[in-house]
Formats: C-alpha cells, sequence, structure tokens
C-alpha cells in the first residue's frame, strides 16, 4: 500500500536551536534549517509531556533503560498501521516510534539506530558474533548461529536491538524466543527492519516551545496573515451571516482564532453529539466565555436510542455523522439563517485524501443552505500547536492526555489505543458501551473479541484486521436474539392480476402503527386510509399498508411493482425507526418536513418529490443482523 503526502512537508530542524521550524530559516538564530523526511502523510504535531512519559515507559518495558528522553523538544509524526503507530523525532533525527500492538493490546517502542546507540540495555538485547556484521549491515535477518548471548526473556515478536561488539547494528522483530537464541538454532532469530550504524552527535537538552515559536515567528505571522485576508475576502463576497463551527478540537480553535482577529461579528456553534467528552463542552463553554462570543448549541437525539435500530456504527456505514451531527446542524441553521450562512470550519488538508482535494470554500451536499470555508486548509498540525502555543489559547485538555483528535468518544474510526485511554479516564462511559456491544454481537453471533479487540468497526474485517482475528482465535457464536431492525421480506413476488397489472407481496415482522404512518407517507402519493389499512395510489402504481404488516404492491409490470414495494418498504422503516434526527428537514426542497415530539413529521403541502426517503440514514444505513 502506497501513501503520499497530502500536503508541502514543511518540517525542518535548526541544529543550532536544536527546535522544528516549518521552513528553511530559523527566525531565532537566522540559520539555515535541515530538511527532516519523515512518514507521509508528515502531519507532525508536538508530544506533550503524557506522550514522552509513555514513550520513556515503553523503552523501560522493552529494554529496561528509565527515563531515557528528558527535556527535549519532541514531534510525533501518525504513520500508516493497523491501529496507531507514532513515529518519534528527537534533535531532529528519527528517533524511533511507538506502536500500540492490537493482540497485547499494549504500545510497544520500536528503535531506530539514534536511539538504540543511546540506552543502556537490560532487556531485549541480541548480541551477535564478528561474523554477523557484515551481513545485518547489508539489511541480512539475523540468524541463530550467529548469535553469542541474548536477554533470555525475548518473545517471539518482541522489539529487540542487535549488537556487535558493542555497538547496535541492528533492530527488529524477534521470530525465536530468547531460550531458542541462546541454543542458537537454526533460522531466522530476528528479522530486522533497520540496519546500520548511527555516527550524529547527540546535542544537549534544555530546550522548550517557547523557543520553537521564536524559531517560527515569521512562518506562524505569514499563515496567520493570510488566514485572516482569506477569512474577510470569503465573507465580503458571500455577504452572509458569519458562524464558526467549533468542536472543541484543535483545528477549529485555530480557525475561531483567525476569524475572531479577521471580522467583527460571528456566532459560534457547537453540535453536541451526545457523545463529546466532557471535556470538550467544558472547552466549548469556557472559549465561548474568554473570548466573550456568541454561542448557539445544536443538540443532538439520544445516540442510545438510535444504536439498538442501526447497531453499533462502522467505518463503512458511520450513521452516528448523519443522525448526531447532520440532523443537529441542518435544524440549527434552517432556524437560525433561514436564508443561509458562512460558516469557518477548522479543516487541514492534511488529515486525509478527501480533505486533501477539497476545495477551500465548498458548498455542504448535507445542508442546501450552508457554504463552508477553511482559513487553515493548508496548515499542518504543527503550525496549528505553535499558534495556540503562541497565543495562549485554552485548547482542550484532552490533548494533554493522549488522544490526538477530539471528536465522538466512541468512533468507529478511532484506535484501539483511543478506547484504551477512554477506558483509563472515563471507565463509566466505556462500560455502557462495552455493555451494548456485549448484548449486540450475542444477538447476532459474534463472540466477546469482537468487542476486546475493536472488530465490531467494520462489517467486513480489512485483510490486516482478518488475520489478527484467525491469530487470536475469535469465531462467530450461536445467535442468541434479534437485533431492533424491522425486518421485510417480499414473500410473493410479480403475480399477475386480472387487470393486466402486476402485484407482490411483502411482510414486516411486527406490527405497524398506521397512525403514525399516515403522515409520514405522505412522500409515496396521496395517503387514504380505512378499518387496518392504509391506501395510497400514485399514477400506474399504488401501496396497500396493513397494521399486521404485510404490504402489498402494484404496478403496470414487474419493474414497476419492484420499485415500488422497495420504495414502500424504506418509507415505512423511516416511519416506524424515525430517531428524530432531522436530516430530512433539510432535505425537503418545499420545507413540509418538521420535528414534533423528537420525531419527523410530513405535512400536508408534501408533493411526494420521495427527496427525503432515501437521505435517511434508517434507509442508508440499514445494517442485518451479521458482521
Amino acid at each position: 500500500m502506497s501513501h503520499v503526502y497530502l500536503g508541502k512537508l514543511t518540517l525542518f530542524w535548526c541544529d543550532t536551536c536544536n527546535v522544528p521550524v516549518l521552513g528553511k530559516k530559523c527566525a531565532k538564530c537566522g540559520g539555515e534549517t535541515r530538511r527532516v523526511e519523515v512518514t507521509p502523510p508528515g502531519d507532525i504535531r508536538p508530544a506533550f509531556p503524557f506522550d514522552v512519559d509513555l514513550i520513556n515507559k515503553a523503552i523501560a518495558d522493552g529494554f529496561g533503560h528509565e527515563g531515557m528522553i528528558q527535556g527535549k523538544v519532541v514531534v510525533l509524526n501518525k504513520a500508516p498501521y493497523e491501529d496507531r503507530l507514532d513515529e518519534i523525532y528527537v534533535d531532529g533525527r528519527m528517533f524511533g516510534a511507538v506502536r500500540f500492538d492490537p493482540v497485547r493490546l499494549k504500545w510497544t517502542f520500536m528503535p531506530r539506530p539514534y536511539a538504540a546507540k543511546q540506552m543502556k540495555l537490560t532487556k531485549g538485547f541480541v548480541i551477535a558474533d564478528k561474523g554477523a556484521e557484515k551481513p545485518l549491515l547489508g539489511s541480512s535477518n539475523m540468524l541463530g548461529p550467529g548469535v553469542i548471548d541474548c536477554d533470555e526473556n525475548i518473545r517471539i515478536d518482541d522489539e529487540v536491538i542487535v549488537l556487535v561488539n558493542g555497538r547496535p547494528v541492528a533492530m527488529g522483530r524477534a521470530k525465536m524466543t530468547g531460550a531458542d537464541m541462546k541454543a542458537r538454532k537454526k533460522g531466522v532469530a530476528v528479522k530486522t527492519r533497520w540496519n546500520g550504524y548511527d555516527d550524529n552527535a547527540v546535542p544537549a537538552g534544555g530546550q522548550t516551545w517557547d523557543d520553537a515559536i521564536a524559531a517560527n515567528a515569521n512562518y506562524i505571522d505569514g499563515f496567520e496573515s493570510e488566514g485572516i485576508s482569506f477569512a474577510k475576502k470569503v465573507a465580503a463576497e458571500k455577504n452572509l451571516p458569519v458562524t464558526v463551527s467549533y468542536s472543541g478540537g484543535k483545528d477549529s480553535l485555530a480557525t475561531l482564532l483567525i476569524v475572531r482577529k479577521a471580522l467583527p461579528d460571528f456566532d459560534v456553534m457547537y453540535i453536541n453529539t451526545g457523545l463529546e467528552f466532557p471535556e470538550t463542552t467544558a472547552n466549548v463553554h469556557e472559549v465561548a466565555e474568554k473570548y466573550g462570543l456568541k454561542l448557539k448549541i445544536a443538540e443532538a437525539e439520544s445516540f442510545w436510542a438510535a444504536a439498538p435500530k442501526f447497531g453499533p456504527p462502522s467505518v463503512e456505514a458511520r450513521w452516528c455523522c448523519k443522525v448526531c451531527k447532520l440532523g443537529p446542524i441542518t435544524n440549527l441553521i434552517e432556524t437560525s439563517y433561514p436564508s443561509g450562512c458562512l460558516s469557518f470550519i477548522g479543516q487541514r488538508r492534511y488529515e486525509s485524501e478527501v480533505r486533501a482535494k477539497s476545495l477551500r470554500v465548498w458548498q455542504n451536499p448535507w445542508v442546501g443552505n450552508q457554504t463552508s470555508a477553511s482559513p487553515i486548509q493548508n496548515w499542518t498540525a504543527l503550525h496549528i500547536w505553535l499558534y495556540l502555543f503562541r497565543e495562549k489559547a485554552p485548547y482542550n485538555p484532552l490533548y494533554e492526555r493522549g488522544f490526538d483528535r477530539i471528536g465522538c468518544w466512541l468512533c468507529p474510526s478511532a484506535s484501539l489505543a483511543d478506547y484504551e485511554y477512554v477506558k483509563q479516564q472515563h471507565p463509566e462511559m466505556w462500560q455502557q458501551w462495552e455493555a451494548f456491544l456485549l448484548d449486540y454481537c450475542k444477538k447476532v453471533g459474534l463472540s466477546p473479541g469482537y468487542v476486546t479487540y475493536g472488530l465490531w468497526r467494520w462489517k467486513r474485517l480489512p485483510p490486516q484486521w482478518e488475520e489478527i482475528r484467525n491469530t487470536l482465535g475469535i469465531t462467530t457464536t450461536t445467535p442468541e436474539g434479534k437485533v431492533e431492525a424491522l425486518e421485510f421480506n417480499v414473500v410473493c413476488g410479480h403475480r399477475p392480476c386480472k387487470d393486466g397489472s402486476v402485484s407482490a407481496e411483502g411482510s414486516f415482522d411486527a406490527p405497524l402503527d398506521l397512525e403514525r404512518l399516515e403522515i409520514m407517507l405522505r412522500p409515496l402519493g396521496e395517503v387514504k386510509t380505512m378499518d387496518g389499512v392504509i391506501f395510497i395510489p400514485s399514477g400506474e402504481r399504488s401501496v396497500q399498508v396493513f397494521a399486521t404488516g404485510t404490504v402489498v404492491a402494484r404496478g403496470k409490470d414487474e419493474a414497476t411493482v419492484g420499485e415500488t414495494i422497495r420504495l414502500a418498504e424504506k418509507a415505512i422503516r423511516r416511519g416506524m425507526l424515525c430517531t428524530g434526527c432531522g436530516v430530512c428537514v433539510g432535505a425537503c426542497p418545499i420545507n413540509a418536513i418538521t420535528k414534533e415530539n423528537h420525531k419527523a413529521s410530513i405535512g400536508e403541502a408534501c408533493n411526494a418529490c420521495g427527496e427525503c426517503i432515501d437521505i435517511c440514514p434508517l434507509v442508508k444505513f440499514r445494517r442485518s443482523g451479521g458482521q
């Protein structure tokens, strides 16, 4: 799998000041900087004390060296990996990486030569004979017969360092136990990943992020100035009420500061999905109070009420975003800005390939009257953090406690490492989610391992996770229940009728609330009711819906009747299981849909265009009882 940079590489290092710089010249000493090669996407961020402590602990656990990183400015780069892997840069050198092992469920340090040469090893070492030096320098693996000594507690797949004459010459993963290495068994003892000696000098520490701010003063000023000019220009061109979408994250905070310096009047919009960390909501109010801003909060309907109907959200079907984010923001904008608004959003190209290709000003495809713009589209995470540090901005404290992204705490796109932090810092929240997942897995026939190792996050496991599942021996089980999904089956399809038309019959697995459906089936046509039956004639087709759950569709031919019964199924499912998310409210071109008592309600003005049916998350993300 190849990876590309999502934007221009901007990590350089001033060896004189020993700090990261965003360009080729240091503003503090005036000297030239050295370009640092990083793995794509290259979105560098600072290591907080929490991160440094985690790295030091992983080094101590694997190699026995206590408190290795002290008094240095350290930056991290999230690199591609099945879970979470952060490359570590110290003194402008690749120091190593920490990865969260999805099998052992713990952090592991992966040393590079620059770190290995500074270590006092009491664990994880393999001593090779002189004859192995040349092959190892040539990137060969370490073979068992070449081992002189090693840590006898080494387990298969442990990270190890290979030494020749006391100097680290290779690093990699053990493919034998320490006991087998000591016995000099034949075969590969260490599959090497990095080979070679490192002769770079190790500078003294003592640098701080204040030094880094001084070294980047000109770059920070330049990016801020450009962002302010951009915000002013877009606001003048669009001539709409201005808002800032603030999520409690670093990017939206930087955006808010830029807009605050650019424009005199704007509102702050916050979507409370009901799945936000308490620290995030507290930060939103803190920021609004500190800067004297007008705060508008969009409250989502309950995720916990919707989850039994959808099942857990997945990477492929993140229904939660539509229900808990899109619906609330649609309602807020419809009511507060009926003629539309301009929203400045903290979107950056370095976050994903989709955002790298996104325009800097765009129309929200889901909320027709919201124009969005990003003043920080070309900023890296390092730009963001240097700016926030300089401005002494009140950023979310979760960043200082291991989280590199702020959002819904149970997001299926999060890593196992993120979930471990949730478990440790908010156990009561995780216990609620874990109980739901275990109950769901029992109903659909998935073993508890799907919860422990986060396999619930996919409908179909990616190859690397399928391999992990097999390694762990996690299997399916016998389903013990049923997910609240309102299942529908066509029981008799395409029957010829006496008048030359064709009919089809299907049935839901539960009785239907016809009083509720009377208003929710209007997008299918004119609704007529009689005892226990809804009848909807519409041109050359018709639908009958019975309180028992039976649905009969009729059309001029097989194609028409097939389309009709599928459309009826969607509309009924939507009406019966509505979570009140409000997505359909914004989708209606004639404003015929409102929210009443936490449910959507379709008014008599409905012209049966059907635009609101397929956009409904219950239709779009319907999840069956399998994985």
